[in-house]
């Protein structure tokens, strides 16, 4: 019996120093390595010389390379066998399952609400009273509020987003500048709203309370709100909208294409409702969807119409007419035909058949979107994303790096700078906003409890508010992260295109920096005897009223 327990330790040892710990040296490598595959993958950059760096490839592919090229060296260099590898993969994508059905549903969403007029009606309303100069702020500030109701910034792009950005083509405004702003609110609003998974999740992993950390944030995320705010008046003092003609034919387009009228804001309040009542996700948006399919039917769409735009999407079937319009007289013969939407003295009549073609075209790709299968692509790139996570976790590469980080940090500054770092590498290499919290959070936690600065220790809610400075805003900035394939499939715009107007999500860590640097919002843990004090101080408080005393 001994002898077969110790031929069972032994086993056991050479099993676990057949499993290398990474050096830091291969850690490094396999991070530049990996960013190299993509990049050169990625990018397609035309040279003075007229060659070209970079490939141009769709991120799934070179995503699978250096996914391939990191479990190459798990297996033959750090002799994980492929059990632990795949368990490291599946662990990963187990961790977004719930944002895939998201995704697919909220393709059906988007097929559904299209089909019965819903975002049409809002888009059509919103040109009514939108001035292009306040534009931007305006669409800032109403996402804001909507994802603050929501605590969801998905749900905030994919129902008042895709109407700001119809809006914004509408209005003739550049779609990626109203991109920028439109997800600056809704990350605003979903990192602050209680009802926020990011907002509970990272006080969570630091240890921090929930309200505690809200108040945290706005140190760092006001100032950079108010910021945005600025630059919105600004870019909007420039901005060229459309001339009435164009808006009113754009109107008028959608109301010979779909069924305008209030009852379109119904399925958007049913939205709305779920999320201020907390009703997960998952069910509120199946309510939005079943309020679209409903409305549908009151207007008399087959249920074949009302339900196949929920797997194909929705086809344009007037506007595709309108963008084919070749002359004067084709577009007096459409307008015609079409006599209740294009009403006769209309400023959208005295448009040229260039403008009411090309107008017809860009309404067609604007509503030529949703259904299961326009996610299909995304939730691709998002299982090849996280197999990379999966493996750079199992394998201990980013927990190699942050390690030796932390011998370097000697200062406020520095643990900051690094927890902000670190939260972006991770949502560049883990590809998942919920791991770029979880993984430096967990690496981080340990030095926040025991590394004293003069004789002090920073409160747990630095942790948590530097976590969500960094892995909460910059994940949509990544364009394989599961944050910035959402947003870019659901707003029609590539995530590179945007993010230089994303000015909340890259200035939020910035201004967090700079904050730390000159010593500003800089909470410290309570000492023991200063918590004793505090709940003195209560004690007293409670009695005042018993004593009769004011």
């Amino acid at each position: 019996m001994s002898q077969q327990a110790s031929g069972g330790n032994n086993n056991a040892q050479s099993t676990q120093n057949a499993v290398a710990r990474p050096s830091f040296s291969l850690s490094l490598l396999v991070l530049l390595v990996s960013a190299l595959i993509v990049t050169f993958g990625v990018v397609d950059v035309e040279l003075e010389s007229g060659s070209h760096f970079g490939l141009g490839l769709p991120a799934q592919v070179p995503l699978l390379f250096a996914t391939i090229f990191a479990a190459i060296i798990g297996l033959f260099k750090l002799k994980r066998s492929w059990g632990d590898l795949e368990r490291g993969i599946c662990g990963a994508i187990q961790v977004s399952i719930q944002a895939i059905l998201i995704l697919v549903l909220v393709g059906c969403l988007v097929g559904s609400w299209i089909q019965s007029g819903v975002v049409a009606t809002m888009i059509y309303y919103g040109l009514e009273v939108m001035n292009p100069r306040f534009f931007y702020l305006a669409a800032l500030l109403i996402s804001v509020v909507v994802a603050l109701a929501t605590g969801c910034c998905w749900t905030t792009s994919s129902t008042v987003g895709v109407a700001l950005i119809g809006i914004s083509a509408g209005l003739g405004l550049p779609l990626p500048i109203a991109a920028g702003f439109i997800i600056s609110g809704a990350y605003f609003g979903d990192k602050i709203s209680p009802l926020s998974d990011t907002t509970n999740l990272a006080p969570a992993v630091a240890g921090s309370e929930l309200f505690e950390h809200v108040r945290a944030m706005m140190w760092t995320t006001v100032p950079t709100l108010i910021i945005t705010a600025i630059i919105a008046l600004m870019m909007g003092d420039g901005a060229q909208g459309s001339d009435g003609g164009r808006i009113a034919l754009i109107q008028s387009m959608m109301k010979a294409e779909f069924p305008i009228s209030l009852w379109g804001f119904i399925p958007p309040l049913i939205i709305l409702v779920s999320a201020s009542l907390k009703i997960p996700a998952i069910p509120g948006v199946v309510a939005g969807v079943i309020g679209g399919i409903v409305l549908s039917l009151a207007r008399g769409s087959s249920m074949n119409e009302a339900m196949s735009v929920l797997f194909s999407g929705y086809n344009p079937v007037n506007l595709g007419t309108f963008a084919g319009v070749s002359s004067q007289a084709a577009m007096g013969e459409i307008t015609g035909a079409f006599a209740s939407a294009f009403e006769s003295g209309s400023p959208a009549l005295g448009v040229t058949h260039e403008v009411f073609a090309s107008t017809g075209t860009l309404l067609t790709q604007l509503f030529t979107r949703g259904g299961m299968t326009s996610m299909l692509e995304t939730v691709c790139l998002i299982v090849v994303a996280l197999s990379l996570g999966g493996i750079m976790e199992e394998c201990g590469f980013l927990n190699v790096l942050l390690e030796a980080l932390m011998r370097h940090v000697k200062t406020v500054f520095g643990l900051i700078g690094s927890v902000l770092a670190s939260a972006f590498v991770a949502n560049v290499f883990l590809s998942e906003q919920y791991l770029s919290i979880i993984v430096p959070g967990r690496m981080f936690r340990k030095a926040f409890d025991e590394r004293e600065f003069n004789g002090k220790k920073l409160a747990p809610v630095m942790l948590s508010r530097s976590l969500e400075d960094s892995g909460t805003m910059t994940s949509v900035l990544v364009p394989w992260n599961t944050c910035g394939v959402y947003v870019s499939s659901v707003l029609g715009v590539a995530t590179l295109d945007y993010l230089p107007y994303c000015f909340m999500n890259w200035l939020n860590p910035l201004v967090a920096l700079v904050m730390t640097y000159f010593g500003l919002a800089i909470i410290w843990r309570q000492s023991d005897e200063d918590k004793m004090r505090a709940i003195d101080r209560e004690a007293v408080i409670e009695t005042i009223p018993a004593l009769g005393m004011n």
